[in-house]
């Protein structure tokens, strides 16, 4: 028995897409947006972002739809050094139907498994997200 409920897999494609970007070698800002399609109940890719800030990724989430960003950031410590963490945010917001809400979030141990993530933060508001909230939230991690 799985000791995880499993309510959409990943799309095969998108998995390939993750493993790519895991290893970019680019040294900007980049974004992975997924999503869920219902009624393959399968996550996969809807857009990709280069070089591309927190606010206008924010300004690209739906405001009453959940969905799943893979954030490539360049972060620069306070002492100079530069990492470059990769983040994965789950989006809730406020207002989502409650359908949509338990699909993303019974779905999301499967998708931060497959993509070997360990960055993992959560916001049921999109208006949150900005680099002061990224960088506070990987100040635990130094």
């Amino acid at each position: 028995m799985s000791s995880s409920l499993v309510v959409c897999e990943v799309d095969e494609s998108l998995k390939e897409k993750l493993k790519k970007f895991r290893f970019r070698k680019e040294t900007t800002n980049a974004a992975i947006l997924m999503k869920i399609d219902m009624e393959k109940q399968l996550v996969i890719l809807e857009e990709e972002y280069e070089d591309i800030s927190m606010d206008d990724l924010r300004n690209e989430l739906p405001e009453r739809q959940p969905r799943y960003p893979f954030v490539f950031y360049k972060y620069v410590h306070t002492d100079g050094r530069v990492s470059y963490p990769l983040c994965f945010i789950f989006s809730s917001p406020v207002g989502c139907k409650p359908e949509q809400q338990m699909m993303y979030a019974g779905s999301k141990n499967q998708l931060v498994s497959t993509a070997e993530l360990t960055k993992i933060f959560e916001t049921r508001n999109i208006d949150d997200l900005s680099e002061e909230w990224l960088i506070n939230k990987l100040a635990f991690f130094r």
